[in-house]
C-alpha cells in the first residue's frame, strides 16, 4: 500500500493525534502484545489497575517481553508484579517509567537497561495515546462524551475490526464522499455538507434508508473526526445513538480498527431488553461499516481522486488531514487553506437540520 510519503502528506511518518491502542476489556494481569506506528508495543495492567505501555524488546537480549506463553514465568502469570512487567527469558524487571528495577542474579543495574514508556489514557472502555513525533504535550484533548455517563444509554463493547492494508487517509475521505452512499449503503441524502475547523472535521447530513422503505423518517447525522482517528456520529432518528470508531496506523500503509455504539432505547434506565436491542443496533452498525471496509480492503491507492464537481471536496479533507503530518508551526498555514464549509452543487446545505445545530455543542 501507499506510504504517507507517496501521498505527500508532510515531513512524519505517522501522524500527531490521540488514538486507541486497546480494548480496555482486553487488557488484564498478563501482558497485551500490539504494533503501532511501526513499533512492537506491550500494554499491561498493574496491580492498581492502571494500564501501562512500553516497548516490546528488552535490552539485556532483545526478547519480546509480551510473546511468551510456554515460559514457567508466563504459566505461572508472574510476569507483572506490582506496577512492573518481568522479561519471561531472564527475569529483568521493568517499572512504568521504563526502567529496570530489578535483576534477580545481579545487584548492579546497567544505565541503559530500559524500555521506551509512553503514557496512556482509559477512557470509554478503550486505551488511547498521544502519539506526537515531535515528542510534545496533546494539543487537544479527547472528546468530551457526556452520554457515557447518562444511566439511560446503553455502554458499548468494543467491536475488534482487526487490521486492514489501508493508509488511514483513505479511510477518512469518507467523511465528504457523498456519492458511495447510495451504491454501498442504499441511502438518499436530502442535504449534506462539510464543516472544516481546527483539528475538527464535520460530515451533516440526512437523508433516508432504501433498505428501511421509502416512507421511512428521514435520519439526521453529525459525524464529526476529532483529530486523525478518532471518530464519532450521533444519530438523530427513532433514538438516541452514537456510533464510535477508532483507527491506528500500524505501519506505514496499514491500519487497526475498533467500532461501537452507544444506545438510548428509551428515556428510562435500560432493562434486559432494551440492552439486547441496543446490542442488536450495534451490530446493524457494525455490517453497514463492513460494507466500506470489503470496499477498502480490495481497492489500490488513489492518490489523486479524479475529481468531479458533485463528488465531495476531497481536496479539502486531504489538505485538514495534512496538518497532523506537520511541524505545529506549520498548522495555521495549513488551515488557512481548508477551513469553511462546503457543500455539494445542486444540494442543499444542513442549515435547517439538527445536525447543523448540534454542530455548535459538539464533544470536542
Amino acid at each position: 500500500m501507499a506510504t504517507a510519503k507517496d501521498y505527500g502528506l508532510g515531513s512524519f511518518t505517522f501522524p500527531r493525534g490521540w488514538f486507541m491502542v486497546a480494548d480496555a476489556e482486553q487488557l488484564a494481569d498478563r501482558p497485551l502484545s500490539v504494533r503501532f506506528f511501526g513499533q512492537d508495543l506491550v500494554l499491561y495492567r498493574g496491580e492498581s489497575g492502571k494500564p501501562y505501555m512500553v516497548s516490546a524488546y528488552c535490552p539485556h537480549m532483545r526478547t519480546h517481553i509480551g510473546k511468551s506463553t510456554a515460559s514457567f514465568m508466563a504459566q505461572r502469570g508472574d510476569q507483572v508484579q506490582g506496577e512492573s512487567i518481568r522479561c519471561p527469558y531472564h527475569a529483568w524487571r521493568f517499572g512504568p517509567d521504563g526502567k529496570c528495577n530489578h535483576i534477580p542474579y545481579s545487584d548492579s543495574i546497567p544505565a541503559g537497561a530500559k524500555l521506551e514508556a509512553f503514557p496512556v489514557v482509559e477512557r470509554y472502555n478503550a486505551i488511547f495515546h498521544w502519539h506526537d513525533p515531535e515528542g510534545q504535550e496533546p494539543d487537544y484533548p479527547l472528546p468530551d462524551i457526556s452520554e457515557w455517563d447518562d444511566p439511560q444509554y446503553v455502554r458499548w463493547h468494543f467491536d475488534d475490526l482487526g487490521p486492514i492494508d489501508i493508509h488511514q487517509l483513505e479511510v477518512i475521505d469518507n467523511i465528504c464522499d457523498i456519492q458511495h452512499l447510495h451504491p454501498v449503503h442504499a441511502s438518499h441524502q436530502s442535504y449534506f455538507e462539510n464543516v472544516i475547523s481546527g483539528h475538527r472535521i464535520w460530515q451533516l447530513m440526512g437523508g433516508k434508508h432504501e433498505m428501511l422503505g421509502v416512507d421511512a423518517d428521514i435520519t439526521e447525522f453529525n459525524t464529526f473526526y476529532t483529530g486523525p482517528g478518532i471518530l464519532i456520529s450521533k444519530f438523530f432518528g427513532d433514538m438516541a445513538s452514537m456510533m464510535f470508531i477508532c483507527h491506528t496506523p500500524i505501519d506505514d500503509g496499514s491500519i487497526h480498527a475498533w467500532h461501537a455504539t452507544l444506545t438510548r432505547i428509551a428515556e428510562r434506565v435500560p432493562t434486559d431488553e432494551d440492552i439486547a436491542a441496543a446490542r442488536a443496533y450495534q451490530k446493524l452498525s457494525r455490517d453497514g461499516l463492513a460494507q466500506d471496509f470489503e470496499i477498502w480492503a480490495n481497492k489500490e491507492s488513489c492518490l489523486r481522486p479524479m475529481q468531479m464537481p458533485r463528488d465531495g471536496n476531497f481536496l479539502k479533507v486531504r489538505t485538514w488531514y495534512r496538518q497532523f503530518y506537520n511541524s505545529r508551526a506549520d498548522i495555521a498555514d495549513i488551515l488557512e487553506r481548508c477551513e469553511g464549509r462546503y457543500v455539494i452543487p445542486g444540494m442543499p446545505d444542513a442549515a435547517g437540520g439538527n445536525a447543523r445545530a448540534e454542530i455548535i455543542s459538539a464533544p470536542i
